[in-house]
This record gives structure tokens, sequence and C-alpha cells, in this order.
């Protein structure tokens, strides 16, 4: 099984290397691909290390799966390169998220949709992910019918540029910035580029990435996405308004047994989920689970993720996963 994993020096392509040996995939040749400056540099994997190699000695290299995570436009020029060759590309920038000829895949959500002819498969926006985890679930039972979302999310959702503006206002070093204004000890409700309509990509991401997801261009969803001066995780309130009615005991019992979420619900002993829990952690966490006290068959609950992992080198590595399991590559 050769994998490439393109993007490999980077935030999230550094995790995929991380995830990938974490969870034992069964590589038998990694395939490191980043940009021409980093071409031969080292990698390390399983205790070895791989040189760096370039877009085109990788397509070459006709690898089963490539992993990546390298920016729209990279994807968009290279990934169907890969599918041409015979290699199935699992894309984690934007580029074909919203293509109608794409699958946009959470594997706890829509695996199902995958076949043999799926050769670019799309990775969704990291606070669609978490979001859609805890929703599926639910709209199974109850029927989402709209849905009031406002993000907290991390600085290594930027990447490690925001991390290092971070750290250097905590220092009081000067330093290039990521963001227009200072991040520390601040709140910017400002994520990706603002469209015409007043809301950024980002937003506007959640609005059509849930609908494609989840199936069901009825459940509708208005989004603020905020970053803010953490680490470790994105973290979500969201107002659910479902067609039938629910009792909070059977929300809680419904998320409990469903793939991938922990509930943290227990206020009594100020359990509920954090970013700094969920750091390096794979799965998505619910609570604060409550019944909106201002309209009927209205619940709301926060949710958390690392966003690096199940927002995204996760969540590539599970559709690889399924991919393996049901022998589609």
């Amino acid at each position: 099984m050769k994998v490439a994993v393109v993007g490999a020096t980077g935030l999230v392509g550094t995790e995929m290397l991380k995830v990938l040996e974490e969870r034992n995939f069964p590589v038998t040749e990694l395939i490191p691909v980043a940009s021409e400056k980093s071409v031969g540099k080292p990698v390390k994997f399983k205790g070895k290390e791989f040189k760096v190699v370039s877009m085109e000695d990788a397509v070459k290299m006709k690898p089963a799966i490539a992993i990546f995570s390298a920016g729209g436009s990279t994807s968009t020029e290279w990934a169907p390169k890969f599918a041409a060759a015979g290699t199935t590309v699992i894309d984690n920038s934007s580029a074909w998220r919203m293509d109608p000829t794409k699958k946009l895949v959470v594997p706890e959500v829509n695996a199902d949709v995958l076949t043999k002819d799926d050769k670019i498969i799309a990775n969704p926006n990291c606070s669609t992910i978490q979001m859609v985890v805890a929703l599926a679930p639910l709209h199974k039972k109850y029927k989402v019918k709209r849905v009031v979302v406002s993000t907290y999310q991390s600085v290594t959702g930027t990447g490690k540029k925001a991390v290092d503006q971070l750290m250097n206002e905590r220092k009081g070093v000067e330093g290039p910035m990521a963001y227009a204004y200072k991040i520390d000890l601040n709140v910017i409700p400002h994520i990706d580029v603002f469209l015409d309509n007043g809301y950024t990509k980002e937003e506007m991401k959640m609005v059509n990435e849930t609908k494609k997801i989840m199936g069901d261009n009825n459940i509708q969803v208005t989004s603020t996405t905020v970053r803010i001066p953490v680490m470790g995780g994105h973290s979500e309130s969201v107002n659910v308004e479902f067609d039938k009615e629910f009792e909070l005991e059977d929300v809680k019992k419904t998320l409990s047994s469903s793939p991938g979420i922990i509930v943290e619900d227990d206020v009594k002993n100020l359990k509920y989920p954090m970013p700094m829990n969920s750091h390096h952690r794979d799965e998505v966490f619910v609570g604060r689970l409550r019944r909106d006290e201002s309209q009927p068959k209205t619940l709301n609950m926060w949710i958390v993720a690392d966003n690096l992992r199940k927002g995204a080198a996760t969540n590539a590595v599970q559709i690889a996963e399924y991919l393996m399991a049901k022998k589609l590559v």
C-alpha cells in the first residue's frame, strides 16, 4: 500500500503522518510530498526517515492513496493528475467540497456514498466535521430543521504563522502577523474572506457543507465563525431546532451510543467539553445539553474537537481506512 502525503511538512500534513502511524495504517511505502523548496528534506515516519519528493515524481510513483493538505490551488492542479494515474485522492482543501461530481465525506455520517469510481474525495471543513458528527444521529431520530452555530476556533486552524503570532504576543516579541489584529487577549469575528452577503467564506462553508454531508437541502443553517487565542481545538455553540419532540435523556443516550462521540455533560461536577482536553484526541466531545426554553423542539449543545485531528488529519485517514475495509482501493 503506497501512500502519498501531499503537504507533508505543514501543520496538518505532520498531523496526518502521526495519525497514520498511531492508527497503524498499512503503509508499505510512504511518499512524502511538498513544495519544491522542501524536496530532499527528511520526514520521520515509524522510526524511519523518508525524503520529500516533488509532485511530478510522486505522480509517477503511482501511490494507491494520496492524502492532500496543500491548499486549494495545489489540489485543483494536481489532484486530477494523481487520479488520472489511478491514485485515489483524499483532499483536505476546499477545492472539491462543493463540486457536485465529488463526494464530501465524514465516515461516521456518510461513508456509504463512496464507490470505486470516486478518485477524488473531499474532506470537509474542520468546523463542519465536528458539528455533523453530533448532528447526524439526532437528525435520524428527530429530523433537524434549523441550526444556529457560533464557533470559537483555535489559531491552529490558520496554520503555523498564526501559532507563532500568538506565542510571540504572549512573550511580547514582534513578528509576522497572520491576522489583521492582535490575537492574544482578543477575539476576531472573521475567518476567511468576507463575501457579498456579509458572511465569511468559512461561515458559508458550514452552511453548504452541512446540507451536502447530511444529504438534506431542507436543513437551514446560519453561522458566525470566530477566531480565539487558544490551541488544541475548535469549540461550537449549536442551537438545533427539530421537526419532532425529544427528551433530553434520549438525546444523551443517542449521542453516547454514536460512533466518534464522547458525551461530557455533568454540570454538577463542572464537566463539559473544552479544547484543552480535546487536544490530540480523535473524538468529538458534546456537552452543555439543554432544552432551548425560548421555543419548542429546540436543543442547545456545546461541541469541541481537535481541528487538526478529527477536523482534518484523522477524518482523512478514516476515509482511507473505509476505502481499504470495503476494498475500494
